[in-house]
């Protein structure tokens, strides 16, 4: 257990943040999800853009990795092209 007041504050701020965190990382996975099982080429063209957004804000704050984020968007744009 913690036995000062700041580390008190830490743990319950830690947490916080890893909720957060966990949240937009699954809300980014289902974006990408859904963006993959699109069959309609007009439709896959309009989220690209959001779910690349998504992505990028989630590198920026380092919830995911930007190499990782350049991957995603590389893999889903070259889907998207392929329709």
């Amino acid at each position: 257990m913690a036995n000062h007041k700041s580390a008190i504050k830490r743990i319950r701020s830690n947490n916080a943040k890893r909720l957060r965190n966990k949240y937009q990382h699954k809300t980014m996975r289902n974006a990408v999800r859904v963006l993959r099982a699109s069959e309609d080429k007009k439709e896959a063209a309009a989220m690209l853009p959001k779910v690349s957004s998504l992505i990028d804000r989630l590198a920026k704050r380092r919830v995911i990795h930007k190499n990782k984020a350049g991957n995603l968007k590389s893999g889903l744009t070259v889907h998207v092209n392929s329709l």
